[in-house]
């Protein structure tokens, strides 16, 4: 296989893999009572190929106390509630299927007001290097904020558009890709088929010239 194709084929395997790629986006922040709530916590490996192990934990601090508390637990495949305020209200909303948790977001169902303060997500994440596991520790909080109705934050807006913007972008670039790699491919079939006939006439060439010599008596 020549090396231009080798270098396409090499690229379409990892273009979905980069339009599924971890990003760190920041949790939404105010929640409307009486409805559900995605807290969200993203923490992405520095280096995609390097396999861990990871846990997450979440801690809830209400708006005017000192202390964190415990409220919930994920360790694939279990998620368990710590909670009796968030008995039945929280659901495991991350990464499933895997060890290798990079998103840690939890849903909190039916918000009420005692759910404002702040929440500390935990990543306790394993790697596993090739000399010895390096373990790894990664804190992130939202402060989150209760309203009776909803009420669009400009940060919300600009996030979502971002979000399209980008996705618009990974898909323009895999079809530019694609249409390179095509061009490739098509130039190397031309260039090989164009090889062969030459060989083909030169081989015709050379028989000429030995049939030539030949004279029957």
């Amino acid at each position: 296989m020549g090396q231009p194709l080798g270098q396409c084929l090499h690229i379409i395997s990892v273009a979905p893999q980069a339009l599924a790629g971890c990003s760190e986006v920041d949790s939404m922040t105010e929640a409307v009572a009486g409805e559900s709530f995605l807290l969200g916590c993203i923490s992405c490996k520095l280096r995609e190929e390097v396999e861990a192990s990871t846990s997450v934990f979440w801690y809830f601090k209400p708006a005017g106390e000192e202390e964190f508390v415990q409220i919930f637990l994920y360790n694939n495949p279990i998620s368990i509630i710590l909670h009796e305020d968030f008995k039945d209200r929280l659901e495991w909303q991350g990464t499933k299927g895997t060890d290798d948790v990079q998103i840690g977001a939890i849903m909190i169902h039916n918000v009420t007001f005692n759910d404002t303060g702040t929440y500390r997500c935990v990543f306790e994440r394993t790697l596993s290097l090739p000399l010895d596991d390096e373990h790894v520790t990664v804190t992130k909080d939202v402060e989150l904020s209760v309203v009776a109705v909803a009420n669009r934050e400009l940060t919300a807006v600009i996030s979502e558009i971002m979000m399209y913007v980008l996705i618009v972008t990974l898909q323009l670039w895999l079809i530019g890709v694609l249409i390179y790699c095509y061009k490739k491919i098509w130039a190397e079939n031309e260039a090989r088929e164009a090889r062969k006939a030459l060989k083909a006439q030169n081989k015709g060439v050379d028989l000429k010239d030995t049939c030539d010599g030949v004279h029957l008596e």
